[in-house]
């Protein structure tokens, strides 16, 4: 079987693999989904993968790689091509009708609770983008959604690069954050023209900055709460 990494758990003193997955991993995928769920907190932060939405990944419709150690599948992740329709992400970041096909969701993401702390959501975040490469359609663009104060989940995405566009209601009645990112850089036009530092639970002024145009880059700790630092960009020039 092939591998795309082999790596080292310095805090556990294990080997591990990543490899792609298919349907035969379905029952450890659904195990390991549920053990992480059942941990939770926050459960409104995570919403998991349905049995016919992750069937719908592994036929062909998206990536999903996993970890594993000799006792099996310690962390997966996903990526996910979308319907196009009118909860399609791309919408919500204000982007064409034509661009939409052009658009691949980052999905669920897990790591065992006993495994946690070994970067693996980091490491399997850059594989899996390394081999959406391999896919014959080809994207522009990768989005998400998170919810706010799911602070790992928002960390991850800040490291990728990924910025806030949105801030709105998504399946259903859940609060979340659209991420969205360009795949090839085209930026190189634009600077930063204006900084803002909104708290997370301030949500009508964070609405209010997107709904200008203000883009969420990063989040920063502040007296034992968390604010989201926005910008806003102009041509250079």
């Amino acid at each position: 079987m092939d591998y795309l990494f082999e790596g080292f758990l310095e805090n556990k003193n294990e080997s591990y693999i990543v490899r792609l997955l298919s349907k035969e991993d379905m029952s450890q995928i659904q195990q390991l989904q549920e053990l992480v769920v059942d941990t939770l907190t926050e459960k409104k932060n995570l919403q998991p993968l349905t049995y016919e939405e992750l069937d719908y990944i592994l036929t062909g419709n998206g990536l999903m790689i996993g970890a594993f150690t000799e006792t099996g599948l310690i962390a997966f992740r996903a990526l996910l091509i979308p319907p196009i329709d009118e909860e399609h992400l791309g919408l919500d970041v204000g982007l064409g009708a034509e661009e939409l096909p052009r658009v691949i969701y980052q999905e669920i993401s897990n790591v065992h609770p006993d495994y946690r702390g070994n970067r693996l959501q980091q490491t399997l975040a850059h594989l899996i983008m390394q081999e959406m490469g391999e896919l014959e359609q080809k994207f522009t663009y990768v989005a998400c959604t998170v919810a706010p104060f799911n602070i790992p989940s928002l960390k991850d995405k800040f490291k990728q690069g990924m910025e806030i566009a949105a801030l709105k209601i998504k399946y259903v009645d859940q609060l979340r954050y659209v991420f969205i990112k360009r795949l090839e850089g085209d930026g190189g036009g634009e600077e930063i023209s204006e900084i803002a530092r909104v708290p997370m639970g301030d949500v009508e002024g964070q609405q209010a900055l997107l709904d200008e145009g203000w883009r969420g880059i990063s989040m920063e700790e502040d007296d034992g709460g968390y604010r989201v630092l926005y910008v806003r960009r102009q041509l250079k020039g």
